[in-house]
């Protein structure tokens, strides 16, 4: 069937200091290196897609891109307006022949809320007037309550026959292979193709590898899917939770757990333990107690096991509570788990007694200071203050000095291709940083570093170097602006490089946790230094943070506790 397109097109702008169709580019890149070093792993009907599209001209090929690269798929024809694409009608019918779009038809029946948000309420208006109903709705209306209106009067071939008589409707093809095809370049459903946009623009300078080394993420077709499977699912939830009752959102998670029990690829283990918590922790903040506890129950993942001894303990499973906490306690995946461990063993122990958390206990202990009450909102600038008046240099630190000093001593290792953990040129984060993978495959690389840097002077070489040769380019761990260096060459100036070693060891081998916790403060004069955790009177201890204090304490690094206590102006 042959379908004409008339329509008048608009100038449209491009992100300044880009060609035109610079677009074009970045997907037939993606395309070219997906099939490169996916092809063992992609089905007939993908492997048809890439071939279907070189074979059409550039301008389809860029239309074809306008529409993937939009998160709706279905479009009014007559709103098209891409100035860089020269006869749109024509290209709209080579996009048809094709098969790369179809007209509004009725496979589309269960879509039509879609097709319908496509027109504005005074659109919608004027169709209410074509069909002269024997009621019509108010203008005052509001367009969501105009279109289920609309929806529930009329039947689908009615609506589709007077949109399609007000302007063409068509919805674009091959959705599900282009996701695949930018989830495979990726490697997770986050990033997007302005990543490409913004490496041209300047605004990010990405670490530059050498492509023929870059790994594949994904062995088998296996991998691809459940690990993509487990990336729907969780944009499945987040708009579920929005539409549906907790006990609904319940049953449904069951049921796609129960099919995949057992059988999900390695790959995916991670994300789908993360889903978990996710899920779980949602039903416990609607009260669903026994159902947010059955989630848990899925993985031993923190904070897991800790949510699994509450609800226990709240479901009257005393024993059951006890026993977990003992584990846990053997066993203790971070600094929550290890404190959580013991102070709630002895709540449940000692009923008679209340207990005071090891934190709070630290807190209680800790040296105090009078600040103004002006800094009670900036309370780390007010301890700067009264450190300063006392002749001593203080800046805030927390955990950025110490991640910057990580990122810059280990840069090469942490971004090393034979790790096989950097799969594309655009890649910010190695895809085993926060698993422990980490550290198991560079251990003795990051060893070997640590041994060779033996004096404060071979240290601050190499971070001064690294800083320089890598200034504006992405790293997780890396903060640049003026002064970052300035805090971490203070740091390396006042501690050993055993005690240098002892921390960065700490970090690397579990960077998801030992990134953070720091204290707020550095503070030091020629003579003496600490870092302090700075508290005012409404805050609390963290397990992380108490947890640094205890590792310092035991390498002899200074570090301490600081409560604030307010006084009024004068």
């Amino acid at each position: 069937m042959k379908v004409c397109f008339f329509f008048i097109v608009q100038n449209t702008t491009f992100p300044q200091d880009l060609p035109p169709k610079y677009y074009h580019d970045y997907f037939c890149y993606v395309l070219d290196f997906v099939r490169k070093r996916y092809v063992q792993v992609l089905n007939e009907k993908e492997i048809k897609f890439l071939d279907s599209y070189c074979g059409l001209s550039e301008d389809a090929q860029c239309l074809f891109i306008r529409f993937s690269n939009r998160s709706k798929s279905f479009f009014r024809v007559n709103s098209l307006s891409y100035s860089e694409i020269t006869d749109i009608p024509a290209v709209l019918e080579e996009l048809l022949e094709n098969d790369f779009i179809e007209m509004l038809c009725d496979d589309h029946l269960d879509r039509m809320e879609e097709v319908m948000d496509l027109f504005t309420k005074e659109q919608h208006l004027e169709f209410t007037k074509i069909l002269k109903p024997d009621v019509m709705p108010s203008k005052s209306i509001r367009k969501p309550d105009l279109v289920r209106w609309l929806l529930f009067t009329y039947d689908f071939k009615t609506l589709c026959a007077i949109i399609c008589q007000a302007e063409p409707v068509v919805k674009v093809s091959y959705e599900s292979e282009v996701m695949l095809m930018k989830f495979l370049f990726f490697g997770n459903r986050y990033a997007d193709m302005t990543e490409f946009v913004i490496r041209d623009l300047g605004h990010v300078r990405f670490q530059s590898f050498d492509e023929q080394y870059l790994s594949i993420q994904f062995e088998t077709r296996k991998d691809v899917d459940d690990t993509l499977m487990v990336s729907l699912m969780k944009e499945t939830f987040d708009v579920m939770k929005q539409q549906f009752p907790p006990e609904e959102i319940f049953d449904w998670f069951m049921n796609w757990q129960v099919g995949i029990s057992g059988d999900l690829s390695p790959k995916a283990l991670p994300s789908y333990n993360l889903f978990i918590v996710r899920v779980s922790a949602w039903l416990e903040r609607k009260k669903m107690l026994s159902q947010a506890l059955s989630i848990y129950q899925l993985t031993n993942d923190a904070p897991a096991r800790e949510r699994r001894v509450r609800l226990l303990y709240n479901l009257g499973e005393i024993d059951e509570a006890l026993a977990l906490c003992e584990e846990i306690a053997e066993n203790p995946q971070n600094a929550d788990e290890r404190y959580f461990s013991q102070d709630f063993y002895e709540k449940i122990n000692n009923k008679k007694k209340r207990i005071v958390k090891r934190t709070t206990q630290a807190l209680k202990s800790a040296e105090a200071i009078e600040i103004p009450i002006i800094y009670r909102y900036q309370v780390e600038l007010g301890a700067i203050h009264y450190y300063r008046e006392l002749g001593f240099n203080a800046v805030f630190s927390e955990n950025e000095p110490w991640r910057t000093l990580f990122g810059l001593l280990f840069w090469d290792i942490i971004y090393d291709t034979n790790v096989q953990a950097i799969h594309n040129p655009l890649q910010r984060v190695p895809s085993d940083f926060f698993l422990p993978d980490f550290y198991y495959k560079r251990s003795a690389q990051l060893l070997e570093r640590m041994k060779v840097m033996d004096s404060r002077e071979a240290i601050e070489e190499v971070i001064v170097k690294t800083y320089d040769e890598k200034f504006g380019t992405t790293n997780v761990l890396v903060s640049w602006y003026e002064g970052s260096l300035e805090k971490v060459l203070v740091l390396i100036s006042r501690l050993s490089p055993e005690q240098i070693h002892k921390v960065l060891l700490e970090i690397s081998q579990n960077l998801r946790e030992n990134t953070r916790g720091f204290p707020d403060l550095m503070v030091w004069n020629e003579d003496e230094y600490a870092f302090i955790e700075i508290k005012s009177p409404t805050d609390h201890l963290s397990s992380r943070q108490l947890h640094w204090q205890h590792f310092f304490a035991e390498h002899g690094v200074q570090s301490r506790i600081v409560r604030v206590k307010w006084i009024k102006d004068n």
